[in-house]
C-alpha cells in the first residue's frame, strides 16, 4: 500500500472537531464572559481599559500560536479564551460605552464578521478549517474568531436584557441558542449542508450561549442570575478546561490536499 503524500497526511494547528472540542468551546466562552466582567465590573476598570488589557493578551497569544510549528492544545485554547474575554469587553464597549445599543452593536459586528469571511474566501478560496495551512489563513481564522466571539457577546446580551434587549432572560436566551445548536447538529447528521457553513454557524452560536450562561452564573439574583463570585466562577471554569486538556488528548485537524 503506498504511503500518503505529505499534503495528504499534513496536520493543521487547530484541534479535530469532536464532542470535546464543542464542550471546551462552550465552557471557554462562558469563562470569557465571567472573566471579562470580573475585570471590567468587579475590578471597576471599565470596558475600554478591560478591552485594552485583553486585546494585548490576545495579540501576544495569537502571535505565539501563529509562530508555533504544530498544534499545542494549551496554547490553542488559551488564544480562544483570550478572544472570548476580549470579545466580552469589546462588545460591552460598543453596546454601552459608545451608546449604539445591542441592535446597533450586533449589526456592526455581524457586518465585520461577514466581511472577514468574505475577504478570507476571496483571498484564499476557502474558509474551511481543513484548509488552514498557511500564515495568511491563520490570520484570517483568528480575525474571524475574534469577530464571532464579540458578536456572540452582543447577541447574548441583546436576547437576555429585560430593559434594553428582547427580555428573554439568561435561561431563556441559553435555551434559544442551545436549540439553534441542536438544529445545526441535526443538519450535520441528517443533511448534506456545507460542513464549513455549519461549523461557522455553530462556532458563532456557542458564544451567545456561553454569554447567557456566564451572566446567569454571576449576575444578581434580582436580575435572574445566581450571584456567584465572578472570580470563583472563572476559576472553576478555567480548571474544567485545564482538566479536559490534561486528561483527554486532542488530535490536530488534518489538512485537506488540493
Amino acid at each position: 500500500m503506498p504511503s500518503p503524500s505529505p499534503s495528504q497526511s499534513a496536520l493543521g494547528k487547530v484541534p479535530e472537531l469532536t464532542l470535546l472540542f464543542w464542550i471546551i468551546k462552550i465552557v471557554a466562552t462562558t469563562l470569557g464572559e465571567t472573566a471579562g466582567d470580573a475585570v471590567t465590573m468587579s475590578m471597576d476598570l471599565g470596558y475600554l481599559v478591560g478591552t485594552a488589557i485583553f486585546l494585548a493578551i490576545f495579540i501576544v497569544a495569537v502571535t505565539a500560536q501563529i509562530r508555533a510549528s504544530q498544534f499545542h492544545a494549551p496554547l490553542f485554547w488559551f488564544v480562544v479564551v483570550a478572544t472570548t474575554t476580549a470579545g466580552t469587553t469589546l462588545a460591552d464597549f460598543f453596546d454601552r460605552s459608545l451608546g449604539i445599543g445591542y441592535a446597533g452593536g450586533a449589526t456592526l459586528l455581524a457586518l465585520l464578521l461577514a466581511g472577514s469571511l468574505w475577504w478570507w474566501s476571496r483571498a484564499l478560496g476557502s474558509v474551511s478549517i481543513k484548509r488552514i495551512a498557511s500564515r495568511p489563513a491563520e490570520v484570517f481564522y483568528w480575525m474571524t474568531i475574534m469577530f464571532s466571539q464579540t458578536l456572540g457577546t452582543a447577541l447574548g446580551d441583546w436576547f437576555a436584557d429585560p430593559e434594553k434587549g428582547l427580555g428573554l432572560g439568561y435561561q431563556g436566551s441559553a435555551l434559544v441558542f442551545a436549540a439553534g445548536l441542536a438544529v445545526i447538529a441535526a443538519l450535520y447528521f441528517w443533511t448534506r449542508v456545507s460542513r464549513t457553513a455549519l461549523f461557522w454557524s455553530a462556532f458563532i452560536l456557542t458564544r451567545p450561549l456561553g454569554a447567557a450562561v456566564g451572566d446567569f452564573l454571576d449576575k444578581p439574583v434580582v436580575n435572574g442570575g445566581l450571584a456567584m463570585s465572578r472570580y470563583a466562577a472563572s476559576a472553576c471554569l478555567a480548571l474544567f478546561i485545564i482538566a479536559c486538556i490534561v486528561l483527554v488528548r486532542q488530535r490536530a485537524e488534518r489538512i485537506e490536499s488540493d
